[in-house]
């Protein structure tokens, strides 16, 4: 059947739904954006956009500004809305599987609100089968739902979202998929048709594997302090091979934010639920973990001289606490779980963050938050940095040094080379680099 093109309601403004909201104006198309929380869609019909995303700001401006963006808080505006984009929360539950509550509680009405021929897109990571799943729930013939994963990363989602390496588009109705695919109009990058079973399975595997990678990269960091290796040139001859690339390469606290975590644990979920024990996917979970212990005993080293030192009532400063650096995001973050741990043995934590000022202390129980970073280091017995905000590179690490009461900085980042060769003072403990030699 022929579907009409018409206006798109987005559900959900949070930082996909914005994103995509934003983006599909910045296309030319008339997009109304859904939320419960009448508070933040009345910030944001003032202008005020709570996502750090750049560029954001100024395509949410451009977009209401020439009446193709709105706001509302009432889902009844989608009845004139041909495509409908779901882009609703599904964070993990108690058991690891992904809460799927909000997008239940949305799809249940639409099968009363959506016009003739709508197609129902879904951007939501949910669990296999759910595309399948929501066309039951809507029960309408006329309605196609669709399954079109994002793959957006923070602090650069817009460039994603325009410039993407993919456009997947999961559907068994074609004149949807050719719906589907005129929304993206204006937008260069290859678009594969697939099952709805594929595509929402496909999500997941990308991130799993690049959580596989990353726990990879760390554990041969690892090794390398061991043997007297230099990670940085083992991930240089890597890198070199077009089968590996050069991402993901770098030794880090862990891996984490808001979908690693969690749709790693769900590949892991729903292998176990079709009878396969993906033994991988689970030793990249196991070896996140174990990277918090090591970063703990690199701590205690720093401070005590021994990895199973104590550090009770130790002043220790932390540089970046958001998940990675282009980000205000403090969810499943690796550095508050570095910090959670040495605040558990006993650490007096001081923190700053470019995106966690001090009126966020709310936010991070165990840090008192610190509006300038060499405040951090006054009197610590070891400065950690954990995020890699590139405005860290830049500070006089001699000041630093000179604040501290034991001048050395646990690099987790690798951000800082070998600072004590520029500025005498200052002893420098990096993952994988030989320094634990």
């Amino acid at each position: 059947m022929t579907r009409p093109a018409s206006s798109i309601g987005v559900l959900g403004a949070g930082y996909v739904g914005l994103t995509t909201a934003a983006c599909l104006t910045h296309l030319g198309h008339r997009v109304v954006c859904i939320d419960t929380d009448s508070a933040k869609v009345a910030r944001l019909r003032d202008g005020e956009v709570p996502v750090r995303e750049p560029g954001l700001d100024e395509l949410v401006h451009d977009g209401t500004h020439d009446g193709l963006l709105s706001f509302t808080d009432h889902i009844e505006a989608l009845t004139g809305c041909g495509i409908v984009v779901l882009c609703l929360p599904t964070p993990m539950d108690e058991h690891g599987d992904p809460d799927t509550s909000a997008v239940d509680s949305v799809v249940g009405q639409l099968g009363t609100l959506l016009p003739d021929s709508a197609v129902l897109v879904s951007k939501s990571t949910v669990p296999v089968g759910s595309t399948h799943r929501a066309a039951r729930q809507v029960d309408r013939t006329d309605v196609a739902v669709v399954s079109n994963p994002e793959f957006l990363r923070e602090g650069h989602a817009v460039e994603d979202f325009l410039r993407p390496a993919r456009i997947v588009i999961g559907a068994s109705d074609d004149a949807a998929v050719a719906a589907v695919e005129r929304v993206y109009d204006g937008i260069a990058a290859p678009i594969v048709r697939t099952d709805p079973v594929s595509a929402e399975l496909a999500k997941y595997a990308c991130n799993a594997f690049l959580a596989v990678k990353l726990s990879y990269t760390n554990l041969l960091s690892a090794l390398c302090e061991q043997v007297g290796a230099d990670m940085g040139e083992v991930a240089r001859v890597m890198a070199l091979d077009n089968r590996i690339g050069a991402s993901c390469l770098q030794p880090g606290p862990g891996w984490g934010g808001s979908c690693l975590p969690k749709d790693t644990l769900a590949l892991l979920r729903t292998g176990s639920r079709a009878g396969l024990d993906l033994g991988v996917v689970r030793a990249a979970l196991d070896a996140n973990a174990q990277q918090l212990d090591r970063v703990v005993r690199d701590v205690r080293r720093a401070v005590t001289g021994d990895a199973d030192g104590r550090i009770v009532g130790h002043r220790i400063g932390l540089l970046g606490l958001t998940f990675k650096a282009g980000t205000a995001d403090l969810r499943d973050s690796p550095a508050l779980a570095v910090a959670a741990a040495l605040a558990h043995e006993g650490a007096v934590l001081t923190g700053y963050d470019p995106e966690v000022p001090s009126d966020r202390q709310h936010a991070v129980a165990e840090v008192r938050l610190l509006d300038d970073p060499y405040q951090v280091a006054k009197g610590a017995s070891a400065v950690v940095l954990l995020t890699e905000w590139p405005e860290f590179t830049e500070l006089d690490w001699s000041v630093i040094g000179a604040a501290a009461s034991n001048p050395v900085v646990v690099d987790t980042r690798g951000m800082l080379g070998s600072p004590e060769a520029q500025d005498p003072g200052i002893e420098r403990i990096g993952l994988g680099d030989g320094t634990h030699r």
